[in-house]
């Protein structure tokens, strides 16, 4: 199941130096990224599969001058991540950070408060952070491909939750949106990443918002 959220936190980067964020380990994760502009950046990732935590423990390694940490947490428990003594140990949270969602808040219906969960980590942002977020959404299906979309995911057994721009730009109070706002992922600044030629291929919106200060 794809999932990342997190924080990174340097001054180059979201103007402070931490990440939030794992998903089994692949080529580009958040930290290498990081700190390969940024070599003492400091990330955290969170998941609650023991299985990704295992293999992300064995595999990403930091940085010598930066740090990165992994937690044994979920998103619907905000509380325990922001007071987990590994966090604390590894970011400041009165610097700005980035936090990431990154494919995981269509996971989070509306019976488990999707808009409170992300409001609370807002709350624990120092002003200047910065909020990545990208999300399923049905804006670029036919009616005949939602209803499949629906009827699949039902299927699953596996909670799931399409979320129109609208309800997607909800999540990003309190922040103002970098350019250019909440679109497709693939129209988020095509000039700069290889875009699929569809929308409707990958429908997901995507946006980055910093917190007003």
């Amino acid at each position: 199941m794809p999932r990342v959220w997190g924080m990174v936190n340097h001054r180059r980067l979201a103007r402070g130096d931490r990440d939030i964020g794992t998903g089994l380990p692949t080529a580009g994760n958040v930290h290498e990224i990081a700190q390969g502009i940024a070599p003492e950046s400091r990330i955290v990732y969170v998941d609650n599969d023991p299985i990704v935590l295992a293999h992300a423990r064995t595999l990403l390694n930091s940085s010598t001058e930066g740090a990165t940490a992994y937690l044994d947490a979920d998103v619907r428990a905000p509380e325990r991540i922001l007071t987990h003594p590994d966090l604390l140990a590894t970011l400041d949270l009165s610097q700005p950070v980035a936090l990431m969602l990154v494919a995981i808040m269509h996971f989070i219906t509306d019976d488990d408060q999707a808009y409170d969960l992300v409001h609370q980590l807002r709350a624990a942002l120092a002003p200047g952070s910065y909020l990545v977020m990208s999300h399923a959404t049905g804006d670029y299906l036919t009616a005949e491909d939602l209803d499949e979309t629906i009827a699949a995911n039902r299927r699953s057994g596996v909670p799931f939750r399409l979320r129109s721009t609208a309800e997607f730009s909800r999540f990003f109070t309190g922040f103002d949106l970098v350019a250019p706002g909440l679109t497709s992922v693939i129209t988020w600044r095509p000039e700069q990443w290889r875009p699929h030629p569809r929308p409707e291929a990958v429908s997901m919106l995507g946006g980055v918002g910093r917190l007003a200060t």
